[in-house]
């Protein structure tokens, strides 16, 4: 395993943002950003002898600053939506900035995507650190925050996230990587299965509603792998108002769902301990330049992030995502690659 670093720069604010990358012995490396602890690549072995970078990204930080997307990043505090950017919590209401109409998304303005963590590397590993205080974007508590990425040499990219705040506090931490298995161009002919027999309804504003609607006859079956593509333009309301695929998944296990690229012959399975999984085609996503003068299109990556359901502050019945003070909070998740 090598452990290598270079610059990639500075923010707007001058910050020096420092690019750390760890690659195992069978050539599948990760490269991840101080910045937002991010995951600017990605790179697999493919079915054709040599190596493609699956995650979308930039390769200039001004990029990062400028064009959102959350491309790769570590979401937090709470990622995904909260109705009406407010939630109460030990009888105390907490309002948050609306930043998407009229919701909270990804931990608001400024969210964990948009600050500098404190990087150590290690043999084996990337252990990202950092302190949300108390009041940050309007949430409550001193949050201490821990996200390790670990590269194993069996080709999985394995993510610890580890937590413990002094106050009571939501948190459903995640990451927002683009996967593209083909390195570039349309993800429709993607084959997907998602382990999942229900998924949480959205409303217009693509927030969950609190209900959980079967995925038997409807678009959103992915039991049986498919392309992405196959039903995405289907005649439906749900597919309408998340301009294609941006729901959640409530997860039967530990198995969350199979990628595949007949393209690269990249297969990549995610496995986590958390309910429920996001699967986002990149309806929103509009074309700008990428990664070595590649363009990045509309629907042109699969994000599927691992989480506790979105809105569960809003929502009886979804599970809790409060970290209760002195709680330590530590959940894993894992992309395995493999060439199929």
């Amino acid at each position: 395993m090598a452990v290598s670093s270079k610059s990639f720069g500075h923010t707007a604010a001058g910050e020096a943002v420092t690019a750390y990358t760890l690659e195992n012995r069978h050539g599948m490396a990760v490269t991840v950003l101080d910045y937002g602890a991010t995951v600017q690549a990605l790179t697999v072995p493919n079915g054709k002898g040599g190596v493609t970078d699956v995650a979308l990204g930039y390769d200039t930080i001004e990029e990062y600053e400028t064009n959102g997307d959350y491309l790769g990043a570590t979401i937090g505090r709470v990622g995904n939506r909260i109705g009406g950017a407010r939630f109460s919590l030990n009888g105390v209401e907490h309002a948050l900035a609306k930043n998407d109409g009229a919701n909270h998304l990804h931990g608001g303005l400024r969210g964990f995507d948009k600050v500098m963590w404190q990087v150590e590397p290690q043999e084996m590993a990337l252990v990202c650190s950092y302190l949300s205080k108390d009041g940050e974007e309007g949430y409550p508590g001193n949050l201490q925050v821990t996200v390790t990425f670990t590269l194993t040499d069996d080709n999985a990219l394995r993510i610890a996230y580890d937590a413990i705040s002094d106050k009571d506090t939501p948190v459903n931490l995640t990451n927002h990587t683009y996967f593209n298995l083909n390195g570039g161009g349309s993800v429709l002919d993607h084959e997907l299965q998602i382990f999942a027999e229900r998924f949480c309804e959205n409303d217009g504003g693509c927030l969950p509603t609190g209900k959980l609607l079967a995925v038997e006859g409807t678009p959103f079956d992915f039991r049986v792998p498919k392309t992405v593509g196959r039903d995405i333009l289907a005649d439906c309301e749900q597919l309408r108002r998340g301009k294609g695929y941006d729901h959640n998944y409530v997860l039967a296990g530990k198995k969350a769902a199979v990628l595949y690229s007949a393209g690269s012959g990249v297969e990549m399975t995610v496995e986590t301990d958390l309910p429920g999984v996001q699967l986002y085609a990149a309806g929103a996503l509009t074309q700008r330049p990428g990664k070595g003068g590649k363009d990045i299109v509309n629907r042109g990556a699969v994000c599927l992030e691992t989480q506790i359901y979105p809105n569960g502050m809003n929502c009886w019945g979804f599970p809790n995502p409060v970290l209760r003070a002195g709680q330590k909070l530590h959940t894993e998740t894992a992309y395995c690659f493999a060439v199929r």
